[in-house]
C-alpha cells in the first residue's frame, strides 16, 4: 500500500498541539521499571530535528546499562521546569542513542524547552515503562493517532529489521515524521496515513491477518475507533497492545 495523504479537517493547529503536548502529561505510571531500568539518571542530547509541524525527534546518548524495546516510554525531566512529560520510544532500539519524539504547544511549559535542546545539553531520564511494546513477532500492524506514530514507527523499523511485516495506519489532521514514513513504505511495509475523519476499518482490514500482532496508540477516542476496527476486521481487540496517552 503507497502512503496515502488525505486532506486534514476538523483540529485546529493549536487543539494539534494541545494535544500533542498533553500527550506527555497525562499518561500514569501502571508499571513498575524493568530491569535494565534508570531512575532520575543524568542524559545528553545527541540531536534534536525538526519532524513536521510543532513536533521534534530528540536522540539521547544512551546510559550504560540502560535497556528499552520500541513501544516503552519514559519521563523526562529538566532542570528548573516544574512539570515532567513522559514520552514513548520512537527509535528502532537504544543502541548508543534512543529516540522520543515531542509535539510542541508554544504555550506549553516542557515542549518548547525540550525543543530549544541542542547537542550536549542535559535532561534527567527515567525508565523505560509499559507493557505495550514489541517482542520479536514477525508481522506487526500498528494503529497511531496522532503522537502515537512515534512508536508506530520505532516498532515498524525493528519489525523489518528483523526479516519481519509491518503495517501502519496512522490518522492525523498534521502527519509528521513524514521521511520515516516514507522509508518504510520504500522497504515494504504498508503505511496509510488518514485524516481525522477517516474510517479506521477499510485500511485495517487490507493489513490484519490471523498470525498478526496489533498495536494501539493514541488518545482515548482514537483507541476506541481503533479496536473498533480491529473487532470489525475479525480480529481479537482484547489481544491488541494498547497504550493510552490520556
Amino acid at each position: 500500500m503507497v502512503t496515502l495523504r488525505e486532506r486534514p479537517g476538523g483540529v485546529s493547529s493549536l487543539d494539534r498541539r494541545r494535544r500533542r503536548e498533553s500527550a506527555g502529561s497525562e499518561r500514569t505510571l501502571r508499571r513498575r521499571p524493568r530491569h535494565g531500568s534508570m531512575e532520575d539518571t543524568e542524559v545528553a542530547v545527541a540531536a534534536v530535528e525538526s519532524v513536521g509541524e510543532d513536533a521534534v525527534a530528540i536522540d539521547f546518548e544512551t546510559p550504560e546499562g540502560f535497556e528499552a524495546r520500541p513501544g516503552q516510554f519514559v519521563k523526562v525531566a529538566l532542570a528548573g521546569v516544574e512539570e515532567s512529560r513522559f514520552y514513548t520510544i520512537s527509535s528502532p532500539d537504544v543502541d548508543g542513542t534512543f529516540e522520543i519524539t515531542v509535539g510542541i504547544d508554544p504555550e506549553g511549559e516542557v515542549g518548547p524547552e525540550l525543543a530549544a535542546l541542542s547537542a550536549g545539553d542535559t535532561v534527567e531520564v527515567s525508565g523505560p515503562y509499559g507493557d505495550a511494546y514489541y517482542e520479536g513477532e514477525g508481522r506487526v500492524l500498528i494503529l497511531a493517532g496522532g503522537p502515537g506514530v512515534g512508536p508506530a514507527i520505532g516498532i515498524a523499523e525493528r519489525a523489518l529489521d528483523h526479516g519481519g511485516e509491518a503495517a501502519i495506519v496512522y490518522r492525523d489532521a498534521a502527519p509528521i515524521h513524514d521521511d520515516r514514513l516514507t522509508e518504510l513504505n520504500e522497504r515494504g511495509a504498508s503505511v496509510a496515513v488518514l485524516a481525522p475523519s477517516s474510517p479506521l476499518a477499510s485500511s485495517v482490514n487490507e493489513s490484519l491477518t490471523d498470525d498478526t500482532q496489533v498495536f494501539v496508540y493514541g488518545f482515548a477516542e482514537f483507541l476506541d475507533d481503533a479496536t473498533a476496527a480491529v473487532s470489525a476486521a475479525g480480529g481479537d481487540a482484547e489481544a491488541a497492545k494498547v497504550e493510552n496517552f490520556g
